[in-house]
């Protein structure tokens, strides 16, 4: 349940960078739209491609010629919370996908970024709120109170682990842009946050269904990826950020081919991304396990073959050195995941470990690295080498439940659900 309450919280992300469409009684002079529209563009795909410098300058233009639109101090906050993620090495879907991300840990948010965040969005939600004074009805103010209510959610569960003032500013959100189609149903990309918040309702347990649909709450899987994909067709400004989430709810959804079309034509549009090409190794390499299971081996070796050209392109792709360099650690340590996955058990330990001797390695991630490479060597059968590795993560700061973790490793070896079957199977228990 935790993991899709945290799915529902991203669509923040994916709000705070949707442009309002144009409404009656605009917020932006008609004389102004083009250079508006242009700054924001400009600075939504400097986002998408990971340039935060140049989407700070974008969004602060924005936020000094038009002072009393919502835009800038969302956009500005929404780069702040972006941000963020990057540098924390949480901007890549996987790595979110444990319950142990929800447990308590050390790894605390500067507070300086705590309060820049805090401010950027307070201003937009005020700017938003002046408007909604004037005409309770004004979709474009609606929509932007919405936007800033849903990033305050992200933000509060991916950064402060806030679970409960995460869900309450992410349901105010559902609730402005559902406000938002009633008043205006050709206004599409308000379609994404409705539809993702369709997608993780139906997606809970029947038991919390139960409770959900006596309160009043219900939800549908199928229609929620419906809306999301006519997002993606037909959206305004938001084709792109549905098609980023649909990677990850295809992933989840087991639609391997689809996440992997969706990561390889976004990857094209933001060759900076290198992001997309991690997403398109995990879809590969996912898919490369239905393949070997239908025993399809020639497939499965295939995929396997692509999902690993996948890093060494960006290990030594001159066209994306620059930010990648940046982020190695996360390379070294996606692609040993990869390895895992594939049973390559002594390749993927020593692309865990390479990723901890990155110089300034996320500190979070290293911790992550040294017990996946623990793992790794537990599965390649090199206790000795797992041991020394379980007991290094012991000597590190405590993130996401890897004590306890690391504990367990010392205890007995670490297997995967499909070794512990298929030793089960063997022993005849």
């Amino acid at each position: 349940m935790k993991k899709l309450i945290f799915l529902l919280t991203i669509l923040s992300a994916l709000a705070a960078t949707v442009a309002a469409q144009t409404p009656t009684n605009p917020w932006i002079a008609e004389t102004e739209r083009a250079k508006f529209d242009g700054l924001r563009r400009s600075g939504l795909e400097a986002l998408y491609n990971l340039d935060y410098d140049k989407a700070q300058k974008d969004f602060k233009e924005i936020a000094q010629l038009y002072p009393t639109h919502a835009a800038g101090p969302q956009l500005l906050a929404a780069r702040v919370w972006i941000k963020t993620l990057y540098e924390s090495r949480r901007l890549q879907s996987s790595l979110y996908s444990s319950e142990s991300f929800y447990s308590s840990g050390e790894d605390k948010v500067d507070p300086k970024v705590v309060n820049e965040f805090r401010t950027l969005t307070r201003e937009a939600k005020r700017l938003s709120e002046v408007r909604l004074k004037q005409n309770p009805k004004d979709v474009e103010a609606l929509y932007w109170v919405g936007a800033t209510e849903g990033l305050k959610a992200s933000f509060e569960e991916a950064v402060e682990r806030r679970h409960f003032a995460a869900l309450k500013d992410g349901d105010d959100s559902v609730d402005h842009h559902r406000e938002v189609l009633k008043l205006d149903t050709t206004f599409i990309d308000a379609s994404l946050t409705a539809g993702l918040y369709e997608y993780v309702v139906g997606s809970l347990p029947l038991p919390i269904k139960v409770v959900a649909g006596v309160t009043g709450f219900r939800g549908s899987k199928k229609k929620g990826l419906a809306l999301i994909e006519s997002v993606a067709k037909n959206g305004n400004w938001a084709r792109d950020d549905a098609r980023t989430l649909l990677i990850v709810l295809y992933t989840r959804e087991k639609r391997y081919a689809d996440a992997l079309a969706n990561a390889r034509e976004l990857s094209a549009k933001y060759p900076r991304n290198y992001l997309f090409r991690l997403e398109a190794a995990d879809a590969l390499v996912a898919q490369a396990e239905v393949e070997r299971t239908a025993r399809n081996t020639d497939a499965a070796a295939k995929a396997e073959r692509e999902a690993f050209a996948t890093f060494e392109d960006l290990l030594h792709d001159r066209s994306v050195r620059e930010t990648v360099s940046r982020a190695l650690d996360l390379v070294h340590f996606k692609y040993g995941e990869v390895l895992l996955t594939a049973g390559e058990g002594e390749r993927a330990a020593r692309e865990f470990l390479a990723a901890t001797r990155v110089e300034r390695a996320e500190p979070s991630l290293v911790t992550m690295a040294h017990l996946y490479a623990a793992r790794a060597y537990d599965l390649a059968g090199k206790r000795e080498d797992a041991l020394a590795q379980y007991r290094e993560v012991l000597t590190r700061p405590d993130i996401y439940a890897a004590h306890d973790e690391a504990k367990k490793g010392l205890a007995k070896p670490y297997k995967t659900e499909i070794t512990a079957k298929a030793e089960s199977a063997a022993s005849g228990t």
